[in-house]
């Protein structure tokens, strides 16, 4: 991947829309799956097999890049357990249990206005 030079339109809008705490935010749970991933892992420690179960419609790699950008921004931890074969768990941290609550009106306001956009219901949460 290329370097961003300093000065491109897209590093001064991105070093602008970062002191916006709403962009912010959006930019750390933004994205199609990371919402879903959240929502699924609660309050509970999930193994990669396990989310792919509750998310069946991700590929393999899509949720690995998805844990990992999650990891990597502090909202879910990685735990892996020294065993034959490999056991690893993801769960949320106090930052990723702290959008729980945004993520469940987030919810409710799709629920109560997707039929506007789709003309249908689906359930994804």
């Amino acid at each position: 991947m290329t370097k961003l030079k300093a000065s491109s339109t897209n590093s001064i809008n991105r070093n602008f829309l970062s002191d916006c705490n709403l962009t912010y935010a959006v930019q750390l749970i933004g994205g199609r799956w990371k919402l879903l991933i959240l929502m699924r892992l609660g309050n509970e420690k999930r193994r990669f097999g396990e989310l792919k179960k509750v998310i069946p419609n991700i590929t393999e790699r899509m949720l690995t890049l998805q844990l990992r950008e999650l990891e990597r921004d502090g909202v879910i931890t990685r735990t892996v357990y020294p065993e034959v074969p490999p056991r690893v768990e993801y769960e949320l941290t106090e930052i990723g249990k702290e959008l729980i609550p945004a993520c469940l009106l987030l919810d409710g306001w799709g629920e109560k206005h997707k039929h506007i956009q789709f003309g249908k219901q689906s359930t994804l949460l």
